[in-house]
């Protein structure tokens, strides 16, 4: 595991960038592991600028994206179908027909979960997974859960996650309550992992689930495990971890 220190939002996502950039530029036939959420925005711009000044080619590129909410459908402006379009898919010169997210309007759900796993599995996995972190510690949609779930699944949210999500919506009642997700076994089967992390709000997060015992109850305490995560912080994220291991991140 691997920390490294940006001093603010714009900084987390340059640096963010290039180290997803640099996959892109390697592997012009990778598979990504994209996630949504207002902290891969900036990185998703300067991809996208990257890409209109040719330095990027994503042609030959697939995705694959952490989640999406149940019920919603992909044309719905709050549906994570919708957030990656016209956050990084239209800017880029992705194929759109390689681009894949769980069906929110599925409501068989043993049987999305299996297509979806399926679809993950026909790509050889995931060369570097894009993760945000909850402020309960969630990865994906992974809440605090007694046990580490392997697939795909199906997940009630957390009403922590819910109330921080409802800044989206026009009410806290438009949220939906239940939400498809990979599972911390797929995503720990990803070759690389890029967490991006801003805030003073993610402290706690951060520092439970990088600093403390690896627990069902912090989801991202598992990446402790991983052999190549590289997490992306500014100083705020950092606050706490600071304070209680001066030092710890340069």
């Amino acid at each position: 595991m691997r920390i490294i220190r940006a001093k603010d939002y714009d900084d987390m996502s340059r640096k963010a960038a290039i180290v997803l950039g640099a996959q892109v530029a390697a592997k012009p036939d990778s598979v990504l592991g994209l996630a949504t959420g207002s902290s891969p925005v900036g990185m998703y711009k300067l991809l996208i600028e990257w890409c209109k000044n040719g330095d990027l080619d994503f042609s030959n590129v697939k995705s694959v994206n952490l989640d999406e909410y149940f019920g919603l459908t992909a044309d719905n402006d709050q549906s994570y179908a919708y957030f990656m379009y016209h956050n990084l898919f239209k800017g880029i010169n992705i194929d759109i027909k390689n681009t894949y997210l769980p069906d929110g309007t599925n409501p068989d759900v043993a049987n999305e979960c299996a297509r979806y796993d399926a679809v993950i599995d026909s790509m050889g996995g995931v060369d570097i997974q894009v993760l945000g972190i909850g402020g309960n510690g969630h990865i994906g949609f992974n809440e605090p859960s007694d046990v580490f779930k392997l697939g795909t699944h199906c997940v009630t949210l957390d009403k922590k996650t819910i109330e921080a999500n409802s800044r989206f919506f026009n009410s806290i009642d438009e949220v939906p309550t239940k939400a498809y997700t990979m599972g911390v076994g797929s995503i720990m089967k990803a070759k690389k992992i890029l967490m991006v992390v801003n805030g003073e709000a993610k402290a706690q997060a951060m520092l439970d689930s990088f600093f403390g015992d690896i627990t069902p109850r912090v989801q991202a305490s598992i990446l402790q495990m991983h052999p190549d995560c590289v997490i992306v912080a500014d100083d705020a994220a950092l606050k706490l971890i600071d304070e209680k291991f001066p030092g710890a991140v340069k």
